[in-house]
């Protein structure tokens, strides 16, 4: 090691918090598996050899969406072909088809479309509650939360408690992108800013309603705006301890507006999951979404901090219209062996991380 990055594994050997210099430094590090090395020490001390998925399924209600982010490939507008838009009974159809897997999570995310009401998706969250009961409901970015409270006329807080109310359990990490309004206003500039992304998370917490977080790199931004992104997720957790788990998501170019820019390569996937777990010293789970990263990129992440694979999916659409190669769901068993294959103790969990099986 270099002397700057001897001095950065001391600090992590001492438990000592990283500042925003170390994380820019460490972007420029080629030697990767000390990198590895240093976050799963970290890994290491939070939870173990333990690597935890769940059994969920994802719904994605509509992809009619009037934001038309550059880098998305997802939505559409309403005359577009290949445009949907699912009923109540539609999203508890697709609940009832996953219930023989055992599902310990419904995952719905959707789209901002430009006419339905905010009640239609109070509706799809007191018709799925009523109907799976034991079910975990994790729904809404905080990008459509802000959206809800936008054309309902109410606040973030009303919103989220109408929701939790219906029966949602919490919320996940997407719409975080990268967290710089000057990239925002180039890439997603009709859809929430960086500090409504932050606030409707803080409301979240608040609230009582754990979430998720993420990072959309491999794009526009530079090394410098992925740390301050990180610090940013930093100091979210120090002032609520609301984020479960950051998501690290490779930017996939391919039916976006950004299809010039190249996809991002396996080291860079595993540097950015690695300084991750540096960075987030206060966040327990680092999350290897194997939809976006591939099932090999995912397992080798195991060993550069990564400590969760997400879960078996289903049928995901959003990575898919982007180019993404994997398959769009995993059985059970799958990844139970893609963990133990690697070395390390499979852990099904709910979506609060709650133990429901080691294997």
């Amino acid at each position: 090691m270099d002397k700057k990055l001897t001095e950065i594994k001391e600090k992590v050997d001492a438990g000592e918090r990283l500042s925003r210099e170390d994380g820019i430094y460490l972007f420029s590090v080629n030697d990767l598996l000390s990198l590895g090395e240093m976050a799963q020490s970290v890994r290491n001390r939070k939870t173990g050899r333990d690597v935890y998925f769940n059994v969920n399924r994802h719904i994605n209600l509509t992809n009619i969406c009037m934001s038309r982010c550059k880098f998305c490939a997802f939505g559409r507008d309403k005359d577009d072909p290949g445009a949907y838009c699912m009923t109540v009974e539609d999203a508890v159809r697709l609940g009832r088809e996953a219930l023989p897997m055992n599902i310990t999570e419904l995952h719905v995310v959707s789209a901002l479309h430009p006419d339905l009401p905010f009640q239609y998706y109070v509706d799809v969250v007191k018709a799925l509650r009523q109907n799976f009961p034991g079910i975990h409901i994790q729904g809404f970015t905080a990008v459509e939360i802000q959206y809800f409270a936008d054309i309902s006329g109410r606040s973030v807080q009303e919103v989220l408690q109408e929701l939790k109310d219906a029966g949602l359990g919490s919320l996940p990490g997407g719409g975080a992108e990268i967290l710089k309004d000057h990239l925002r206003n180039i890439t997603c500039p009709r859809k929430a800013s960086s500090q409504q992304w932050l606030d409707v998370h803080r409301t979240a917490h608040q609230l009582g309603l754990p979430t998720n977080t993420t990072m959309l790199y491999g794009h526009i931004e530079s090394v410098e705006d992925r740390v301050d992104h990180m610090l940013t997720l930093r100091e979210l957790q120090d002032e609520t301890g609301g984020i479960q788990s950051f998501i690290p998501l490779p930017f996939h170019p391919e039916n976006t507006k950004l299809s010039h820019i190249p996809r991002v390569t396996a080291v860079e996937d595993l540097k950015v999951i690695s300084i991750s777990r540096l960075m987030l010293d206060n966040v327990d789970h680092i999350k290897a979404f194997w939809i976006m990263l591939s099932i090999g990129v995912a397992q080798i992440s195991l060993a550069f901090g990564a400590n969760d694979l997400d879960g078996t999916v289903v049928e995901e659409k959003i990575t898919h219209a982007a180019g993404a190669t994997t398959d769009v769901g995993i059985p059970k068993s799958d990844l139970i062996q893609l963990i133990r294959s690697a070395g390390y103790t499979p852990v099904e969990r709910d979506t609060v991380y709650n133990v429901i099986k080691r294997y």
